[in-house]
């Protein structure tokens, strides 16, 4: 017979594994993509150093690098919009959207933000903030990718970049030109910058606040929850 002072948890899930997978491969190209993207617009490594012998062609590589992730993350996100709207496992992310609606909610939630209230139960997975903060992020992420692969077709004109370029040439006319499309880029780059600490903030918030809300959820895809 259990100790009547033992409490039991039980565990949930609540994230699919293509959803953990998506998350971890997503969120190292988008810190690669982050790092060539600084080099590419500011050089600052030399190819004949004594460091670095015989690069002749480092901004070429770093280049193709960030082109290269950066069709990962296209296939990323596509891959993750489809689950979200589709996968049957997600529909607890589905379910987080009225919440955004609910002044009571966003009220709770401010309250346990700012140590004024406890942990209630949601409906859904996220509560409102977090609900508005990876929306957010898509938002960002829409306009990494449309500003990035006007970018690279207006590099590489042959081939792939020639067949995107009817495709997607409607949004550098909406954005006025090539040189606001980069600065678009650029812009959404450092909102996403902005957008990682918050994540962090979040994450560690609940996880030394709530026992059931640990970090761990996105690596085995499973809460806790007292029973």
């Amino acid at each position: 017979m259990p100790h009547p002072n033992n409490t039991r948890y039980y565990a949930h899930q609540e994230y699919s594994g293509w959803v953990r997978f998506f998350h971890w491969v997503r969120a190292l190209a988008i810190f690669v993509l982050m790092l060539t993207g600084f080099y590419i617009a500011f050089p600052f490594l030399q190819p004949r150093s004594s460091v670095y012998t015989n690069m002749y062609f480092l901004q070429a590589y770093i280049r193709s690098a960030h082109i290269m992730v950066g069709f990962v993350l296209i296939a990323i996100s596509l891959f993750r919009f489809y689950l979200f709207f589709f996968d049957r496992k997600s529909r607890e992310e589905r379910l987080s959207v009225k919440g955004i609606f609910s002044l009571r909610t966003w009220l709770d939630q401010l309250k346990i933000y700012f140590l004024m209230g406890r942990y209630s139960l949601r409906q859904g997975l996220y509560n409102p903030l977090q609900f508005v903060a990876y929306f957010s992020l898509c938002a960002l992420l829409v306009l990494v990718i449309l500003s990035g692969i006007v970018l690279y077709y207006n590099v590489y004109h042959e081939g792939l970049g020639a067949r995107l370029q009817p495709l997607f040439q409607w949004f550098e006319v909406l954005c006025g030109g090539l040189s606001n499309v980069r600065y678009i880029h650029h812009l959404a780059t450092w909102g996403i910058c902005l957008f990682i600490p918050v994540h962090v903030y979040m994450v560690v918030f609940h996880s030394l606040r709530f026992p059931d809300g640990g970090a761990d959820v996105m690596v085995s895809g499973r809460r806790y929850i007292k029973g």
